[in-house]
């Protein structure tokens, strides 16, 4: 569970901060419903960029943002839903969009769920410790955006074969920025950055993505809702929800899938990962290109009973498909020649290597289970080609000029041809292999203990489950560190 023990003297500190900067929190259930979010707020909202270094922006940690990069408020939940003409599949898939959060992603509010628990008890003290966001990519972003816009110092640490756009936006944000070697799936080379910064320093507090309750209890509470709202937007008498992927970075967003099975029943959740590292589908090794997802581990926080399937993506399709999206021969091959409606094709963008990635897990679990025009799959474009236009600089060099036939085929091999290879549905003894590799990270290496490890296993109620109910615990919080600043009072 998320430890809500106050430390008085750390919170007093902390209420302090928050007067002097204008700091006002917003709580889980604004975030689900930003229509809750106090009137004078959203009329101070209306003169704030996206991406403005402002306290306000808490109050866009949200799936309900209107698109746009100014001043925007809230409406329904951003996603968008792609046909059969680009996906080859009858069954409809439904996209949540990250890029109308703060920072283009919305690893802002799994960062946000792992921070404000601290920061309202206590424990994190923003007068003394920095903040330590270990991440393979957009987690340590919102971290430190989350830091900045709540007084607080940050420490990112990121693999230095990430993104270029990346490293340089943090350098603006962040206190501090620490390049670990490696790509996306040497995390454990950020790990063992974090247990030398706790060994060296007093002053530093370690937010772990793959390990923190919060991300999964923020992801459970305002991701699931979101995405059962836009199911809603769509559904009739005959459409069925069928389930959703996810690809397993920190697993946090699986836990949107575990709001799902309780809402509707037969659920399926896939977890996606990379070919080139298969940890959950046979315990494999290796680095890989799919950048917003971590390997070879499985996350603490990845409740491995409700996975159903397992589903590897070769990183050769998502920089391929990538490049087909955003490059104007693309997309004019698209509209004109796949007859993809030019509405569909004028969004690509908002697809990012992850949220590529998470798509053709979609599609392979369509077309496993040979679903129908009734059937509906959810996933998420966790950020955009924002963040990757060097990637696809790269890979013009490396291929040279994209051309229509170039783009004929890739539409073909990368996304029409994509087969049910390389996936995996779980069985009972399966799901407890997958589980048990948890034992190597985190009780050998991370000091987790045999028993925390098999209560996840054997007893819901007293993990998982009490982990979603404390969203109403975290709130009644949120609401008294508001009240006592004054600030919400007196706007």
């Amino acid at each position: 569970m998320i430890d809500l023990t106050i430390n008085e003297a750390g919170l007093e500190k902390n209420i302090q901060k928050a007067k002097e900067n204008n700091i006002i929190i917003p709580t889980l259930e604004q975030m689900k419903n930003p229509e809750l979010v106090p009137e004078k707020i959203k009329e101070k909202l209306k003169g704030v960029g996206l991406w403005d270094i402002n306290p306000l922006n808490l109050f866009r940690i949200t799936w309900k943002n209107e698109p746009k990069e100014e001043g925007g408020l809230y409406g329904g939940p951003n996603f968008i839903e792609l046909p059969k003409s680009l996906t080859g599949v009858d069954a409809r898939i439904i996209c949540m969009v990250g890029k109308w959060f703060p920072t283009g992603c919305h690893k802002v509010g799994a960062s946000f769920g792992c921070l404000a628990p601290r920061l309202i008890t206590g424990q994190f003290d923003a007068s003394y410790h920095k903040a330590v966001w270990p991440s393979t990519g957009n987690y340590c972003r919102g971290g430190a955006f989350n830091s900045k816009l709540l007084a607080c110092d940050s420490i990112a640490i990121l693999p230095a074969e990430m993104s270029k756009e990346r490293f340089e936006w943090l350098s603006q944000i962040a206190g501090e920025v620490i390049a670990t070697p490696g790509c996306e799936s040497n995390v454990k080379e950020i790990f063992d950055k974090t247990w030398e910064l706790r060994n060296t320093r007093e002053d530093v507090m370690i937010f772990n993505q793959f390990e923190e309750m919060g991300n999964h209890l923020w992801h459970y509470t305002v991701t699931g809702e979101a995405i059962e709202a836009a199911y809603n937007s769509i559904a009739d008498e005959n459409t069925h929800f069928f389930g959703g992927c996810f690809t397993s970075g920190s697993a946090g967003t699986t836990a949107a899938g575990d709001y799902l099975k309780e809402k509707f029943p037969g659920f399926k959740i896939g977890v996606g990962e990379a070919l080139q590292c298969p940890t959950l589908l046979n315990n494999g090794f290796g680095g890989h290109r799919i950048e917003g997802i971590g390997d070879k581990h499985v996350p603490w926080i990845h409740n491995v009973k409700n996975t159903d399937m397992v589903l590897a993506i070769d990183d050769e399709d998502s920089q391929r498909v990538l490049r087909l999206f955003n490059d104007p021969v693309g997309r004019e091959f698209l509209a004109k020649e796949a007859g993809v409606p030019q509405e569909v094709v004028d969004s690509l963008g908002l697809l990012g290597i992850s949220g590529i990635a998470n798509v053709m897990s979609c599609i392979k679990m369509a077309k496993y289970y040979e679903l129908t025009e009734n059937d509906v799959i959810a996933t998420v474009l966790t950020d955009s080609s924002v963040m990757y236009g060097s990637r696809i600089e790269e890979l013009n060099e490396e291929y040279g000029p994209y051309t229509n036939k170039d783009a004929a085929i890739d539409f073909a091999q990368h996304i029409q041809s994509l087969k049910t290879d390389n996936l995996l549905e779980l069985t009972y003894t399966e799901r407890k292999r997958i589980h048990n590799l948890k034992y190597y990270t985190w009780v050998e290496q991370q000091g987790r203990t045999v028993e925390e490890l098999n209560d996840q296993w054997y007893n819901f109620n007293g993990t998982w489950g009490a982990v979603h109910k404390q969203g109403a615990q975290i709130d009644a919080l949120i609401n008294e560190f508001n009240e006592r600043t004054g600030l919400l009072k007196n706007l």
